[in-house]
C-alpha cells in the first residue's frame, strides 16, 4: 500500500502508546481494487479518550462517538476505537464483524504487511460481489442506511449484489424511513455525480428503495409521452441525468425537471398532454429537496432552471427576447440552462429540430452576454426618485411599476438607456399604471 507519512506516524503513535492499531475500509478495498484511495481510516484497541490523549498536540475534532478526526492539510484520517456486540469490540477480528460488507472488512497489519480478511472480501472482489457481513438482517438493522449504500457500491464498482443480500434489501427497504434525510440525500448525489447514475437508479427501483426516498420520480413509471418523446416520463429522465453534465445542479435540475408530469398528464385529442409542468415540476422539486435537506441555495438554482427549462425559441425572436430570457432566468444561470435544454432534448430520443434551434440561441445569447446591456432596475439611467419627481407622485408600487415599464422598453432599445431618452418615455409609460 502507497500509505501517507502522517498516516503511518498515527499507527506508530497508536502502537508506542501500547495498543493495536490496523488501516481498515475503504484504503484496503480499493488498492486490492487498483483505484485511488481517498478515505484512510485506523481502527484501534485504544478507547476514545486515550486517542484524544494520544494526539492531544495534533489539530482534531470528534463529531461521531468513538471515533477522533486528525487533520493534515485537505485530509482528513479517522482512527475509530474497534467496534463490537456492546459498542466497543476486543478485538480487529470483532470490529470487522460490525462493518456493513465483506468488501469493506478488511485490515492491512503495517508491521507484518498483511491483510485480515475474515469475511472474504478478497474473494468477493474477484466475484465482483457486494454481499453483507454475517447475516445481511443484522447488518442492515444496525444502520439502515446500509440499504442504499449495497446499491451505491454495487453501481460504482459495477459488482452484482449478493442473492440473499439483494432479496433483504427489497424487504428491509421500509427501513430507510428511520434514516435521516440528510444521510440519505449524500448517497442520492454520490449516485447521481457517477458515470451512468441511470444504472443507480434502476437498481434503487429494483430493491423498492426509490419508492421509499423519491416516490415521486416512480410515478412517472411506464407512463407514456407524446409524439415528441421516445421514452416514457421516467426513462426520459433517466437518460437526461445521464445526458447532462456532471454537476451537483445540473444533475438535479435533470432529476427533478420533469418530476410532477405524470400528475398533469391528460389527453386531449388522443394525444398526451403535459399543459403546466415545468412550473408543477419547479414546486414539486422544492418541496423534495426541502424534504432532503438541500440549502436554500441549491434549491432556488435548480427551480428556477426547471422552471425555465421550456424555451419556445425561433430565428424570429428579437434581440430584445433573448435578453429578456437571460434577465428572467439570470446572466448567472443561462448556461446552465441551455447545457441542460440540450441534454434534455437529446434525451426526448426522437431527432428533434429544436437542436438546430438551441445552437442557434446558444450563439445569440454568447452575442449578448459580450455586449452591455441593462440587466436590472438599478442599471437605469433614472431611479424611483427621479420618476417621482418628474411625474410628481409619492412613494409607492406604481414607482417601482413604471421603472420595470422603463426597464422592457431598453430592452428592446438600450439607445434609450439615457436620462434624456428615459424622461421622454415616462409620460406615455405611467399613463394606465395604478
Amino acid at each position: 500500500m502507497n500509505i501517507p507519512q502522517f498516516l503511518l506516524t498515527i499507527i506508530d503513535r497508536v502502537q508506542n502508546s501500547g495498543y493495536q492499531a490496523y488501516i481498515v475500509g475503504g484504503a484496503v478495498r480499493d488498492t486490492l481494487l487498483r483505484l485511488p484511495v481517498t478515505d484512510w481510516d485506523v481502527a484501534t484497541s485504544a478507547p476514545p479518550e486515550k486517542i484524544s490523549t494520544i494526539f492531544r498536540d495534533l489539530k482534531n475534532f470528534s463529531l461521531k462517538h468513538g471515533t477522533v478526526t486528525l487533520v493534515d492539510g485537505d485530509r482528513h484520517y479517522e482512527v475509530t476505537t474497534f467496534r463490537g456486540s456492546e459498542g466497543v469490540g476486543h478485538s480487529i477480528e470483532e470490529d470487522l464483524g460490525y462493518r456493513d460488507f465483506t468488501i469493506n472488512a478488511m485490515a492491512y497489519d503495517v508491521d507484518k504487511k498483511t491483510i485480515l480478511d475474515p469475511y472474504g472480501g478478497k474473494a468477493d472482489i474477484l466475484r465482483k460481489w457486494i454481499r453483507a457481513v454475517g447475516e445481511p438482517e443484522d447488518r442492515f438493522q444496525e444502520d439502515p442506511l446500509r440499504l442504499i449504500r449495497a446499491v451505491r457500491f454495487a453501481h460504482e464498482l459495477n459488482f452484482k449484489i449478493e442473492k440473499r443480500t439483494l432479496e433483504t434489501i427489497s424487504i428491509m427497504s421500509e427501513q430507510l424511513g428511520s434514516v435521516a434525510k440528510e444521510r440519505i440525500r449524500d448517497e442520492i448525489l454520490k449516485i447521481l455525480m457517477s458515470g451512468k447514475p441511470s444504472c443507480g437508479f434502476n437498481l434503487m427501483f429494483r430493491t423498492v428503495l426509490l419508492k421509499q426516498v423519491l416516490p415521486e420520480l416512480c410515478e412517472g413509471y411506464l407512463k407514456r409521452q407524446n409524439t415528441y418523446h421516445r421514452f416514457t416520463i421516467y426513462k426520459h429522465i433517466m437518460e437526461t441525468i445521464d445526458q447532462v453534465q456532471p454537476r451537483h445542479v445540473l444533475r438535479l435540475t435533470a432529476l427533478l425537471h420533469d418530476i410532477a408530469k405524470p400528475r398533469v398528464r391528460e389527453k386531449v385529442r388522443g394525444e398526451w398532454r403535459f399543459l403546466g409542468h415545468e412550473q408543477a415540476s419547479a414546486e414539486l422539486a422544492g418541496e423534495i429537496m426541502e424534504r432532503l435537506r438541500f440549502s436554500k441555495a441549491i434549491m432556488g438554482r435548480v427551480t428556477n432552471l426547471i422552471t425555465h427549462h421550456m424555451i419556445w425559441y425561433d430565428s424570429e425572436w428579437s434581440d430584445g427576447a433573448v435578453k429578456r430570457l437571460i434577465r428572467r432566468v439570470g446572466p448567472e444561470n443561462i448556461d446552465d440552462l441551455l447545457s441542460f435544454r440540450r441534454a434534455d432534448i437529446l434525451a426526448h430520443g426522437v431527432k428533434d429540430e429544436k437542436l438546430d434551434q438551441l445552437s442557434e440561441l446558444e450563439k445569440r445569447v454568447g452575442e449578448s452576454m459580450k455586449n452591455q446591456f441593462t440587466e436590472k432596475v438599478r442599471d437605469l439611467a433614472i431611479d424611483g426618485n427621479r420618476v417621482m419627481e418628474i411625474l410628481n407622485l409619492s412613494p409607492g408600487p406604481q414607482v417601482g411599476k413604471i421603472l420595470k415599464r422603463l426597464l422592457e422598453k431598453v430592452t428592446d432599445h438600450p439607445e434609450l438607456n439615457t436620462e434624456e431618452g428615459l424622461t421622454g418615455l415616462l409620460s406615455e409609460i405611467s399613463i394606465g399604471i395604478k
